[in-house]
């Protein structure tokens, strides 16, 4: 008896000791990986949908890296991999789309990124949605009708990015897409002369920067006159007061 219960407990320790190994095909095992992708235009501020070129699935490039494996590997168009070879080995990942680089900046450059966490089972299909943003930051510039009656003259904006790239702003109506960096307006403007057939003086108007603005963020910069006994310049910037300034004591360059 004693040599039938050492016999038993010899087999059921090595059928628990098979029972915990993983299959050595299981180890390699891969499944199917599709990707799908949807494009968003809306942008934070007003949540309205920006108008801009909306790059085709095409035009969008496809990293996946492995997390917690090292695995990485780069195609130039989604199709690429889903009319390929697209099978991985089991685990997690998480793929990137691009279309657009952030280093482009102007009107209507838009760069839309998305990104999404997956796993991958044995001998399963896996569907991976992804939806991309636009991932720079987007600035206007506005004038309020008082600024404008008040610098009859007319004004000149011009916006500078992180990058040093340069534009002009004045009296646009669509944004500038920027990368998601430190920018400054600086502009001037023309009051209205003193006496008749005279010209009026022209001012640099108050530098406004913004150091850490937000990627797929709409900011607009507005410039008003406030005139309650001495004329200010207000600077809203998304409709709140970020900087007012006394226009003859501190503008006018012929006040002094």
């Amino acid at each position: 008896m004693r040599k039938l219960i050492t016999l038993a407990s010899f087999v059921a320790l090595v059928m628990a000791s098979c029972t915990n190994e993983t299959p050595a095909d299981q180890t390699n095992a891969k499944g199917s990986v599709a990707f799908d992708l949807a494009v968003q235009t809306e942008v934070d501020d007003t949540r309205a949908n920006v108008s801009c070129t909306t790059p085709a699935a095409e035009a969008f490039d496809l990293t996946i890296e492995g997390v917690g494996h090292t695995y990485s590997k780069h195609y130039a168009a989604i199709a690429e991999f889903n009319e390929g070879d697209n099978y991985l080995r089991l685990g997690n990942y998480k793929a990137t789309v691009t279309a657009g680089s952030l280093t482009e900046e102007g009107f209507d450059k838009a760069t839309f990124v998305g990104s999404a966490d997956f796993a991958v089972a044995a001998r399963a299909n896996t569907d991976v949605n992804i939806t991309a943003y636009i991932a720079n930051t987007l600035v206007k510039v506005e004038t309020t009708e008082a600024f404008n009656e008040y610098f009859v003259g007319g004004a000149n904006f011009q916006l500078t990015t992180a990058a040093g790239n340069t534009f002009d702003v004045t009296g646009k109506t669509e944004p500038v897409f920027i990368a998601p960096a430190e920018f400054k307006i600086n502009g001037t403007a023309t009051k209205q002369p003193v006496q008749s057939g005279a010209q009026g003086s022209t001012i640099t108007l108050p530098e406004y920067k913004l150091s850490a603005p937000a990627a797929r963020t709409f900011y607009t910069i507005k410039f008003d006159v406030k005139n309650a006994g001495k004329a200010t310049i207000d600077i809203t910037l998304n409709e709140t007061l970020v900087d007012s300034i006394e226009i003859d004591e501190e503008l006018n360059e012929n006040s002094k």
